[in-house]
């Protein structure tokens, strides 16, 4: 299936990867994800993809040396996820999951809720047993997060990293209590955010297209929860990230059936004033 996307390279190297894997006889299968399986790549977008190796294949497989075939690296590593992330010549990057297609294949369908593939048979690069087709084809509805249990995840876990915000605040850690509030918590209240206003179609990215998918008072409140990393600052962001935490929390209350513990909910806010 060919559709052409608003960045032309990243086509044109999704072709090219349709190529090579034909001819890669290692590989059983080729599965796209991402923001081009989504209609959503631009000039700025990555190529993300599954190489699925047949089983006994996959410890001698290379990955960079096949990838090199797309364009020349400019870096090739495993990263922190386990993940063969590239960099190509003309600085597109790449995300690779090398991985065996019997057991890989087989856990396609269990990303029902978290990966959504609207044509399936356009990320399906290479298929060549009809299995991967098949579980494709279980991600083609887009499946939102189920409300209650998920949001009382949520407002769960921002009392319990804000509680842990506070003690790092006391403690006078300020690099850290910025890096908390922003790569633990924050993604966390977007989620929230986004379960409440009906917009979580990048739920695995809730800050991924914010400017368009929130309205202004929600981004307004996540804008006052940032900071630099100067300790005033840092405290005050805490403050108004706990008062939205606490303001989204209620709001959710009152739509779905959750447990609060508001006297713990009164004793954070009492911690991160008491650091004032």
């Amino acid at each position: 299936m060919s559709i052409r996307s608003a960045c032309p390279a990243l086509d044109d190297r999704i072709a090219r990867l349709r190529e090579l894997a034909r001819s890669e006889p290692r590989l059983e299968g080729v599965l796209l994800y991402g923001s081009w399986t989504l209609g959503e790549a631009d000039a700025h977008s990555d190529i993300e993809a599954y190489l699925y190796v047949r089983d006994e294949h996959v410890d001698t497989f290379d990955g960079p040396s096949f990838l090199e075939q797309l364009a020349p690296l400019r870096l090739a590593y495993t990263n922190m996820y386990g993940i063969l992330a590239v960099v190509f010549d003309d600085l597109m990057r790449g995300e690779f999951h090398v991985t065996a297609a019997g057991p890989g294949i087989d856990e396609v369908p269990t990303w029902e809720g978290m990966v959504h593939l609207p044509r399936p048979e356009a990320a399906v690069l290479l298929d060549r047993t009809g299995r991967l087709t098949r579980a494709a084809r279980r991600l083609a509805e887009f499946r939102p997060p189920e409300p209650t249990t998920t949001a009382q995840r949520l407002t769960d876990e921002l009392a319990n990293w804000t509680l842990m915000l506070a003690h790092v605040l006391a403690r006078g850690e300020t690099a850290r209590a910025h890096a908390l509030l922003h790569t633990v918590i924050a993604p966390q209240q977007l989620q929230l955010c986004r379960l409440l206003r009906g917009s979580t179609a990048h739920w695995l990215t809730p800050s991924r297209a914010l400017e368009q998918d929130l309205p202004a008072a929600d981004r307004d409140r996540y804008t006052a929860t940032t900071a630099a990393a100067r300790e005033p600052e840092v405290r005050q962001a805490a403050r108004n990230s706990w008062h939205w935490s606490r303001d989204l929390t209620t709001e959710a209350a009152t739509r779905w059936t959750l447990r609060v513990p508001v006297r713990l909910h009164d004793r954070i806010s009492e911690l991160l004033e008491e650091n004032h």
